[in-house]
């Protein structure tokens, strides 16, 4: 089953980082996030990936183009340029296609797109290119099956954006807790799609897929898993903290599954 990937927004919230390169590839440890992403994929088997490329897209080409030499350690002869990799044979064994969506469109524009690189696929995986967790593919993917709607998301109960206080009736405080997960459920960014989808989206409707979602969710062809495990976005430079602390740490709860 092929993955798309969103990667082209121009992830305005972390201006630090995406000002002089595009969001996917804001680094976690010594990989960029869409590393971490694809490594998740890649743990259940899906190896073949399709990247919907905007704002600065060249850069994601260039990364992939020189992934070796950035990979792996090499000797290099300086006068015949000849180049002597070691341990290239631990490296991933990924199949991309990049493909330019367009610098300013949309995430179903960009999707519509992409029709042509999907066409043979009953279903296919999307994500967005700053999202990560430890959520079990095949389980996503059998759940999907299941329920046999055009998409399944991801639902995700997120931390309460203040810490919380529990109070007695004679005004004392009892507990205090540290951003307690909410009952609401947001999209997880991790989703399921029929190929049925291309019917509600085209290159000349340029929208918000989450609009689309929303209108498909009306006719009840949206399914939801629900995953309580790990998950956590990059949307702000606070967020790129977090992680690259999680990753040094060594508390990396999303490479549960590549780690086996």
């Amino acid at each position: 089953m092929k993955t798309v990937i969103f990667c082209g927004g121009q992830g305005t919230r972390l201006r630090e980082e995406t000002e002089y390169r595009p969001k996917p590839l804001v680094p976690i440890g010594k990989f960029p996030i869409l590393w971490h992403i694809m490594k998740i994929y890649s743990s259940f088997n899906h190896n073949d990936f399709i990247l919907a490329l905007g704002y600065k897209g060249d850069m994601i080409k260039e990364y992939f183009m020189q992934y070796r030499w950035r990979s792996t350690d090499f000797t290099l002869n300086t006068k015949t340029k000849k180049i002597d990799y070691h341990n290239y044979h631990d490296l991933e064994d990924w199949n991309i296609t990049f493909s330019d969506t367009g610098k300013e469109s949309l995430t179903s524009k960009r999707l519509a797109k992409l029709k042509k690189h999907l066409e043979i696929e009953e279903n296919f995986m999307l994500t967005y290119g700053d999202g990560i967790s430890d959520i079990d593919l095949a389980e996503l993917i059998k759940y999907h099956s299941k329920k046999g709607k055009i998409i399944t998301i991801v639902g995700i109960n997120p931390l309460s954006q203040y810490g919380i206080i529990d109070i007695d009736s004679e005004g004392i405080a009892t507990e205090f807790k540290e951003k307690p997960g909410t009952d609401d459920v947001i999209n997880g960014g991790f989703m399921v799609i029929n190929k049925t989808i291309f019917k509600y989206i085209s290159e000349d409707n340029d929208i918000m897929f989450e609009d689309v979602i929303k209108d498909l969710s009306k006719k009840g062809e949206v399914a939801i898993y629900q995953h309580k495990g790990f998950w956590h976005s990059m949307d702000t430079y606070r967020d790129y903290l977090k992680l690259n602390k999680l990753w040094d740490n060594n508390e990396r709860a999303w490479t549960k599954f590549w780690d086996k």
